[in-house]
């Protein structure tokens, strides 16, 4: 995954403390961000973390060192918050579990995916850890080795949470046609 020149360009001057140029960085990748984020968290959580990684990029823009590996660095950023944001929901839930008022609580609001791939992807049944995988390679287009230095983890595992997520859709695809 590469930087292009005027993106990195971009950031040489926001660590500079030019607003415009901040504005115009974030703004160019606040797309692709939140379509990578709603493959982790699913649409409703993914606005929420989105500004998340936005607030954390303003604040630690200033350390990145190589201005051309912003956009690894921004991946690896949202992934990260992504991560926070599952197990703080997975924590709340384990938590809604033990006590007698889950029966209260309101159905969430499901509301149909737009693309069949990210109703496939929105699924508990794919871990995290898989999903950040095949939304990075399949959805952004990026190698298994970008991906890798993206997540920070061995090319090897990357192939094993592909294969582990592929095998997963199929799975849920096979019930989905069977019903």
């Amino acid at each position: 995954m590469a930087t292009s020149k005027q993106e990195a360009q971009l950031v040489l001057r926001a660590q500079c403390h030019d607003r415009e140029a901040l504005e115009s960085l974030l703004r160019g990748v606040m797309p692709v961000l939140r379509r990578y984020l709603q493959g982790l968290v699913g649409t409703f959580e993914a606005d929420d973390v989105l500004q998340d990684v936005l607030v954390l990029a303003c604040r630690n823009l200033s350390c990145l060192q190589m201005p051309e590996l912003f956009r690894p660095w921004i991946y690896r950023t949202a992934s990260r918050a992504a991560f926070r944001r599952l197990k703080q929901q997975t924590s709340r839930l384990e938590h809604a579990l033990d006590e007698p008022v889950l029966e209260q609580l309101p159905a969430p609001d499901t509301h149909p995916p737009v693309e069949f791939f990210d109703g496939l992807m929105g699924t508990s049944s794919i871990p995290a850890a898989s999903r950040a995988v095949l939304a990075l390679h399949f959805r952004e287009e990026l190698s298994l080795a970008e991906v890798a230095a993206i997540l920070e983890i061995p090319l090897g595992t990357v192939k094993s949470r592909l294969a582990y997520g592929l095998t997963a859709l199929r799975k849920q695809l096979n019930q989905t046609r069977s019903i």
